[in-house]
């Protein structure tokens, strides 16, 4: 069995509109990959599946694209979804 813990996800602005959450806290395994990772709150969200390109994570103050980095998370960690910036 994987190990898993419990982590915050945190959503911003028009993210948690679309989520209809501002955070929750899910169960992932210790190790996964940031696109993984996207998948599972995907899973939960499907309404967010639009906005996958547009979005990346901060983890542990770090930002993380959704690709095949590997996290190495831990029960407490926040993963804030953070919206696109505009440019203009």
């Amino acid at each position: 069995m994987v190990p898993r813990c419990q982590v915050q996800v945190l959503c911003f602005v028009k993210r948690a509109e679309i989520a209809g959450i501002h955070s929750e806290t899910i169960s992932v395994p210790r190790e996964i990959k940031a696109l993984h990772l996207w998948n599972e709150i995907e899973t939960r969200h499907p309404e967010l599946a639009d906005i996958r390109n547009q979005v990346i994570f901060a983890v542990r103050q770090e930002y993380v694209k959704l690709g095949d980095q590997l996290l190495q998370l831990q029960s407490g960690d926040e993963i804030v979804i953070i919206p696109p910036i505009s440019r203009g």
